[in-house]
């Protein structure tokens, strides 16, 4: 799409008027638009004989929001004093150099093929996923509390998308679709709802994820009682039934009683209503809408998407490997989905009804982490990880887990508090090393002492091994050349 009207002339895909101007020139040469496209992405993304470069194929990213501890899953100190190194007891694990949590019994038995990054760190205290999946410049921290900032960066997803487009073109009608998020704002009654939710920003809705919906039930009910009087709150994170199922493009789902034939049918009226105001339809929001439409209705319709959002076509015993909760069966519709050939999944583990839930521990940490949390990641992540090699998938399919922060090196009274200053993020397949660790803290696990990390470190590796160059840039809204991943770089420990 070109926009006019005093904006700044740009293709959606980030092609200025300049650039436009000067690939008439190519004309000569007996290239087309199309191949002058090509030709500027690979020459933004091709690095033949770089270790890794292009080995990740699809990526399925699990997001734990509201900072995990690190002093409590996967750099324990057990000889710090008790206020810092808390209760819990390390275990020896299958990769030497890291002993994990006791709570997590099924990961100590299969780390040695994940390399864990213990020195990731950074100077702020603070919730959102912008920081970790774009790049977003040091700095804009308060921004990550702003929907659709000006000055918001493209979610990794996004540009991935957006890479995949460029190169390959679009899916064809009913694919399973790349870049999907599995749920993220479960909650109206969230207070930590003005957390700013990934998106394209200036690649263009287009580029935006697709986000799916839980529809189903929680089985079990805790009793929260942060920030307000006491309230029983039936947490999907904590079981879910077997009915329970995921969603995608909930607003073109079907009401009770509309047949395809009849959806068909409105699609029809709508169009015929389309055809009579198209001198209207020029501008970007009116064909974002149309492609937005398009793709819905091409979801409701496509028997792919369905079967691969078809857990019942699982066994009861896989199910249940991964764990009966919201975030262990999006990590198995998340491998279903890249089965059906989805690039891109991220599965959020979300606050749910409240501050201080999820991993955001600042009250009733041991009992969450040990009864909730813990077991929660340590059934759904091996399995995932498992299941994956199994399936012969994990070579082409990075697993990455992530979080924005840890937690405190002191316990504040039953809970730890936010530390940006250090933290630890793990990942699996794509191109990572097998059985690495990677960083050092101190004593109290407060500060990296060895082979410090920043998110942006991770970012531009991730972008590495899936065959895009963190070092280019994108075209933003203003026409201006905007790198990919300030301030980072390709990690190479963490390479295979």
């Amino acid at each position: 799409m070109l926009r006019i009207l005093g904006s700044p002339r740009r293709l959606c895909d980030g092609i200025s008027r300049r650039d436009f101007l000067q690939v008439g020139a190519l004309g000569t040469l007996g290239l087309s638009l199309d191949d002058a496209f090509r030709l500027q992405s690979d020459a933004a993304t091709t690095r033949p004989g770089e270790r890794g470069f292009g080995r990740a194929k699809n990526v399925i990213l699990l997001y734990l929001f509201g900072g995990p501890s690190q002093l409590d899953t996967l750099d324990m100190k057990p000889a710090a004093a008790a206020e810092a190194r808390g209760p819990f007891k390390p275990v020896r694990s299958k990769l030497p150099g890291c002993d994990v949590c006791e709570h997590l019994p099924t990961m100590a038995r299969m780390m040695d093929r994940v390399t864990v990054v213990r020195s990731l760190n950074h100077p702020w205290n603070f919730h959102g996923m912008m920081w970790a999946t774009t790049g977003l410049p040091e700095g804009s921290i308060p921004i990550e509390e702003t929907q659709k900032h000006a000055q918001h960066q493209p979610y990794l997803g996004s540009v991935f998308d957006y890479h995949q487009r460029r190169r390959h073109g679009a899916k064809p009608t009913g694919s399973v679709p790349d870049n999907v998020i599995l749920p993220w704002l479960l909650s109206s009654k969230r207070p930590a709802a003005h957390y700013a939710r990934p998106h394209a920003a200036y690649l263009g809705n287009a580029h935006d994820p697709l986000w799916a919906d839980f529809r189903g039930k929680a089985t079990r009910s805790m009793v929260r009682s942060s920030f307000g009087p006491p309230e029983l709150i039936h947490d999907p994170f904590l079981g879910i039934t077997p009915e329970s199922r995921f969603e995608i493009a909930p607003e073109a789902e079907m009401a009770a009683g509309m047949t395809l034939d009849r959806l068909s049918k409105r699609r029809s009226l709508v169009e015929q209503f389309d055809r009579g105001r198209r001198a209207f339809d020029a501008s970007p929001a009116a064909r974002t809408l149309d492609f937005q439409r398009g793709r819905a209705f091409s979801l409701v319709n496509s028997t792919k998407v369905r079967s691969a959002l078809d857990l019942g076509k699982e066994s009861s015993r896989l199910r249940e490997q991964y764990g009966m909760t919201l975030f262990g069966q999006g990590c198995l519709q998340a491998r279903r989905l890249v089965e059906a050939g989805s690039r891109f999944v991220t599965v959020i583990w979300d606050e749910f009804g409240q501050l201080n839930a999820g991993w955001d521990t600042h009250v009733d940490q041991v009992n969450r982490l040990k009864n909730d949390l813990l077991p929660g990641l340590d059934l759904a992540f091996s399995a995932l990880v498992l299941d994956l090699e199994s399936r012969g998938m994990l070579d082409d399919t990075l697993v990455c887990v992530m979080s924005e922060m840890g937690r405190t090196p002191k316990l504040e009274g039953d809970g730890r508090g936010h530390w940006g200053r250090a933290y630890t993020n793990f990942f699996a397949g794509g191109g990572m090393a097998r059985g690495k660790v990677v960083g050092k803290t101190d004593s109290l696990g407060a500060v990296p002492v060895d082979r410090p990390v920043s998110a942006k470190d991770t970012l531009a590796t991730i972008y590495h091994l899936l065959g895009i160059d963190p070092h280019s840039t994108i075209t933003d809204r203003l026409a201006r050349p905007t790198p990919l991943v300030p301030y980072g770089d390709v990690v190479r420990e963490m390479l295979a």
